[in-house]
């Protein structure tokens, strides 16, 4: 699959993750906070699902 996903996304993404899997140790303590490991692994391979079936595009074309 083609990346679709910009630099700027893939930050904001593992941010987001991050702060999901920090909530399990810290915060309600619910097994919840694994949502942010499927959300980092999106963001490392650079496809997103999502935007692959919504035709959204966030990097250059010829990256």
């Amino acid at each position: 699959m083609d990346k679709n996903i910009g630099i700027l996304d893939q930050l904001v993404r593992v941010l987001v993750g991050l702060v999901f899997i920090i909530l399990i140790f810290f915060g309600p303590q619910t097994w919840w906070g694994l949502i942010g490991v499927p959300i980092i692994a999106i963001a490392i391979s650079g496809t997103c699902p999502l935007y692959s079936l919504l035709g959204i595009r966030t990097c250059r074309r010829g990256a």
